[in-house]
């Protein structure tokens, strides 16, 4: 058996992103996060900390993620020159080598944190901007998940995913 299977390992942090403080300008990479439970990534300004419109409640949209392979597919079906740039298309966090979507309802472990994946992402008009089309093609299955921080931690580039029991 692979040693990665049996340790429970279905992929790993391609990168990680923080959005600006000022909207609509580009996301920055970044080598390590801290997430905090129930209130996302520190030093995220968009979403940390939060409230629901509707409930008053903490927004359960603490961390976005997408896989890089989802987007170099999106990329080859569009018939871009170059590949998607991490951190364009505005996830927190790239995977490598996890379908992610399939892990709704779930959790995932990636570095000491725990995420529980609770919903397809939508995908913004900002998506056709990079490439016209990009929005539809995110659509139905094919655009990322978000997710809610259930276990403070720290989360690194190349750290393993695995799905908790």
């Amino acid at each position: 058996m692979d040693a990665a299977i049996s340790q429970g390992i279905v992929g790993c942090v391609a990168s990680l992103h923080l959005h600006p403080v000022e909207p609509g300008t580009p996301l920055f990479r970044v080598e390590f996060m801290e997430l905090v439970e129930g209130k996302g990534i520190v030093g995220d300004n968009r979403y940390f900390g939060k409230l629901s419109r509707d409930t008053g409640a903490p927004s359960r949209r603490q961390v976005s993620l997408i896989e890089r392979e989802q987007l170099a597919e999106h990329a080859t079906g569009l018939g871009m020159a170059i590949p998607i740039a991490p951190g364009a298309v505005r996830s927190n966090i790239e995977t490598s080598g996890v379908s992610l979507i399939q892990l709704l309802d779930k959790e995932i472990e990636l570095g000491t944190a725990v995420l529980y994946l609770h919903s397809q992402r939508d995908p913004c008009a900002k998506m056709d901007a990079l490439c016209q089309g990009l929005r539809e093609r995110m659509m139905n299955g094919r655009q990322g998940v978000l997710a809610e921080v259930r276990r403070s931690g720290k989360v690194r580039v190349g750290d393993p995913i695995r799905v908790r029991p």
